[in-house]
């Protein structure tokens, strides 16, 4: 069963540009480095409101990114962001997928 880890972020304008670089050149390479997702989504719905899509082929390797690899990653948001950007985190399963 594949599971989507997904993030949105509200950014406060000022952050927009520095975000979408980070997120592009660091954030997202670095989350996919770790091996434990097969794709990535970044996308914008406005200047400022940005949604993040991470596959992961099962939950087992979902929980050992949880466990191993997104405290450190979270620390380097943080500190690169450390106001001006509210998250949340969702954990999706799929159910069925057309094509």
């Amino acid at each position: 069963m594949i599971l989507t880890y997904e993030i949105t972020a509200t950014l406060a304008p000022e952050l927009v540009s520095r975000y979408e670089d980070y997120m592009r050149r660091h954030h997202i390479p670095a989350l996919l480095a770790t091996g434990c997702f097969k794709a990535a989504r970044f996308s914008r719905a406005a200047p400022g409101e940005y949604r993040m899509r991470y596959e992961a082929p099962d939950r087992a390797t979902l929980e050992r990114y949880l466990a191993e690899h997104a405290p450190g990653l979270r620390a380097e948001f943080d500190a690169e962001f450390p106001s001006g950007v509210a998250l949340t985190r969702t954990i999706w399963e799929t159910i069925q997928e057309w094509s």
